[in-house]
């Protein structure tokens, strides 16, 4: 127990902006095994995400909430995954080999794929969100579940996929071999922790969280598809691609499913 107290800090330290204990201490072979743990981080990702909205309901209308709650989050992450999702779209957009798309994800520098990709993802999630909080209940719900379910993604394409780049050179060379063996079980039990306590606290939102699961496990079949066919693997920006791809279409079901009951 202590040992994954230790590899769930190292996921909290990876993942975002959170310090952590200098004891925890650091190996290179946990950050691989810290994997299992990303839907759990995910998740108080979600819940900060949530808090904000909540309290910035309180003084303004859903639009300016909204945005107020994905700022937070981005800044908790250190814009993360946005940054993987706007390389992976400058490499991929166009119709370059896999060498050249390999080498663009390397560049520091945002080119107009990463840039529309980037706003279009975001302006996205604020009115998705701000159509959520008709019912604040539900959009709490939706962004703690969007958030840990698009960070389970990423632990399956390691797990199914090689890795792309140079391992030799990547910037979490543990992390870009493969994931520990129990480590999308370990992901999945925390999904379905997470999906239990919604439904127990918010009964009513059982359409939009079986709606979210569906569209997630399709969502990254399909992405892995995309990256077996264009780079013959995965990359760390592929992986916050993925993220940022999952995340988005798990709060569009919540919406959808939130609007289908309301009709």
């Amino acid at each position: 127990m202590k040992h994954e107290l230790r590899l769930f800090l190292v996921a909290v330290q990876f993942l975002t902006r959170v310090p952590v204990p200098r004891r925890v201490g650091f190996d290179p072979a946990w950050l691989q095994a810290c994997v299992r743990h990303f839907p759990l981080v995910g998740a108080l990702v979600g819940g900060w995400a949530a808090l904000v909205l909540w309290a910035a309901l309180q003084l303004w209308p859903p639009l300016v909430a909204s945005t107020l709650s994905l700022i937070a989050t981005v800044w908790l992450t250190g814009a993360f995954h946005e940054d993987g999702l706007a390389d992976t779209c400058d490499a991929l957009g166009g119709a370059v080999d896999r060498e050249r798309a390999l080498a663009i994800m390397k560049d520091s520098r945002i080119g107009s794929y990463g840039a529309v990709a980037l706003v279009l993802a975001l302006v996205l999630k604020i009115l998705v969100v701000a159509s959520l909080t008709l019912d604040v209940e539900v959009a709490v719900a939706a962004l703690v579940v969007a958030h840990a379910v698009s960070r389970a993604a990423p632990v399956f394409l390691i797990r199914a996929l090689p890795y792309a780049g140079d391992a030799e050179h990547a910037k979490a060379r543990p992390l870009a071999t493969r994931v520990a063996g129990t480590g999308p079980s370990i992901a999945s039990a925390w999904v379905a922790l997470i999906a239990v306590s919604t439904l127990s606290a918010l009964p009513d939102a059982a359409a939009g969280l079986l709606a979210s699961l569906a569209a997630a496990a399709v969502a990254t079949l399909l992405i892995g598809a995309w990256l077996r066919r264009r780079l013959g693997g995965f990359t760390g920006d592929a992986l916050g691609a993925a993220q940022q791809i999952v995340e988005g279409v798990v709060l569009l079901a919540w919406l959808a499913a939130f609007d289908l009951g309301h009709a």
